[in-house]
């Protein structure tokens, strides 16, 4: 009777959805399964998740993927997931509330004043990355000044896979690039104490969990292994947060080299052999954790959510992706002169420029404008953002790409056209789940990272740009900066705009100005 195959299990918890797959050791992939998970909305500029309902999508996809796979051998876990944000935990590791995300916009007003009284700068310095609303710093002081029931009861802050894999193992840990966006030195990859007491956080330092190298593992529970249909004991690695990871899945690891990921945000990042080799001070800069080596990122908002909206928008919401796309496909390059903004993100945007009222909008309808140049226009618009990125950290030649949005070719190939870049999509899917599962097949092989991850990245698909459109879309973006740029001063007074009720003399434009709405209840689903 023959044995049955070895397999790694990665498990990725993003915002939208959580997915786990099975990979045999040389990258077959044997099973994927995906729950979604939802993002609820209590008030203005606001984004939570219940991190129990978190845990159900992660027991759920865990055992739908392994009854897929069938008899399997599983030696070993790694987890990753969404950053940055405030899970905060009571003395029981359990939850005191939801989670706040990254993408909450509820701290803009405090991240303005930090820009103005040097915390920003303390950051800045200590950290290697730019302020925005959803960093855990900024967040810990609104909770303070919003929920201050949510801070009495915290005894811990873990991030969205380091909650999970708490939940696995029952110890609570993190990594130097999920630690990078709190209050740690990206060049040592620890916690800094200049700059917890720069922020005057002292109060905050307990909330903490310890820095372990993304390699380490600990044992699956008893409890954990009956509740996922997981063997006891396997090793389940620290792992990566999501953008570290999906580089590793890429096989994106030594100095010099580029990846790209479009999900609910995008993403470009390079990897520098040190901190010092950092050029941009608009970006995220991310701790490896390996020889002092970082990830250099700009991660721009304008990710997937600008497509679901254009869809439904459109009255495209129950046509299928394809369809979509081949209503744009139809479209020729430039969207017949229409320009799309995609800044819709509540939180603003925050890269390549950080800027908390960033908003989305096209540019350059007339009468004439057809629901095909509209969706085009939307495509090219997240090209344009990645490309005023590629620019400011120097990328060219070829890009490797990962994403839910990179199962989209219309995408592909516009990215290809408007950055210059050779794309090289990976075929296999669920790249962030197979970065975790490189770390995992290097635990119990005792390889490099590297090499498990060449092993478990599988083909490339190759879109090359086409040189007749390079012309036509310089031109176009050239006007995307300078409309934007045009724009930037009166997003502010945009952004005012959407507190007013419909009579501007109605007693709720007198609400403009308040901070702190009262939040509107909304359950958990």
């Amino acid at each position: 009777m023959s044995q049955p195959p070895v397999a790694v299990v990665g498990i990725d918890a993003g915002t939208t959805a959580v997915k786990a797959t099975v990979l045999t050791t040389d990258g077959a992939e044997l099973a994927t399964a995906r729950a979604p998970v939802h993002v609820a909305r209590p008030g203005p500029a606001q984004a939570e998740q219940s991190m129990t309902e978190l845990w159900h999508a992660v027991v759920r996809t865990v055992r739908e993927a392994l009854e897929t796979a069938g008899d399997v051998d599983v030696a070993a876990a790694g987890v990753t997931g969404q950053g940055d944000g405030a899970w905060l935990l009571d003395e029981h590791a359990e939850p005191v509330g939801p989670a706040i995300l990254w993408l909450d916009g509820r701290a803009a007003d405090r991240v303005r004043a930090w820009e103005h009284d040097g915390k920003a700068a303390a950051v800045r310095r200590t950290t290697g990355s730019t302020l925005f609303p959803g960093a855990l710093p900024v967040l810990l002081e609104e909770l303070e000044a919003t929920r201050p029931e949510l801070l009495r009861r915290a005894r811990h802050h873990a991030n969205c896979k380091d909650w999970i894999r708490s939940q696995l193992t029952g110890v609570l840990t993190t990594d130097a690039s999920e630690a990078s966006r709190t209050y740690v030195d990206t060049a040592t990859g620890t916690y800094s104490d200049e700059l917890i007491d720069a922020l005057g956080h002292r109060r905050f330092a307990e909330l903490l969990p310890p820095i372990e190298a993304a390699g380490s593992h600990r044992p699956l529970t008893a409890a954990a292994a009956d509740t996922l249909g997981l063997p006891a004991g396997i090793p389940v690695v620290t792992g990566l947060v999501d953008t570290a990871a999906g580089g590793a899945g890429l096989g994106v690891s030594d100095p010099g080299q580029s990846y790209a990921i479009i999900g609910t945000t995008a993403f470009l990042g390079t990897v520098h052999a040190t901190r010092a080799d950092v050029g941009t001070d608009v970006g995220i800069t991310l701790a490896t954790g390996q020889d002092g080596a970082v990830l250099e990122c700009l991660c721009p908002m304008s990710g997937t959510p600008n497509l679901d909206w254009v869809r439904d928008l459109l009255g495209r919401g129950g046509q299928s992706w394809e369809a979509v796309e081949a209503e744009a496909r139809a479209v020729s390059a430039g969207a017949g002169g229409v320009l799309y903004l995609p800044y819709g993100a509540e939180a603003g945007e925050r890269a390549p420029f950080a800027d908390p009222h960033a908003s989305a909008s096209w540019l350059g309808l007339s009468t004439e404008t057809t629901p095909g140049q509209l969706l085009r226009a939307v495509y090219e618009g997240i090209a344009f953002s990645l490309r005023e990125c590629q620019e400011a950290l120097g990328v060219g030649g070829t890009l490797r790409l990962c994403g839910g949005a990179a199962t989209s070719g219309l995408l592909c190939q516009i990215l290809a056209d408007i950055t210059g870049c050779t794309i090289e999509r990976a075929s296999a899917a669920e790249l962030g789940a197979r970065g975790v599962a490189a770390h995992a097949l290097a635990a119990i092989t005792g390889t490099e990272v590297q090499a498990a991850a060449a092993r478990l990245l599988g083909e490339l698909d190759v879109f090359r740009p086409d040189p007749g459109l390079r012309t036509a879309y310089e031109t176009r973006f050239a006007a995307f900066v300078a409309v934007r740029d045009a724009i930037r001063p009166h997003w502010p007074d945009l952004r005012g705009l959407r507190t007013l009720g419909d009579d501007p003399s109605s007693p709720a434009s007198t609400s403009a100005g308040d901070e702190h709405p009262s939040p509107t209840h909304k359950e958990l689903a």
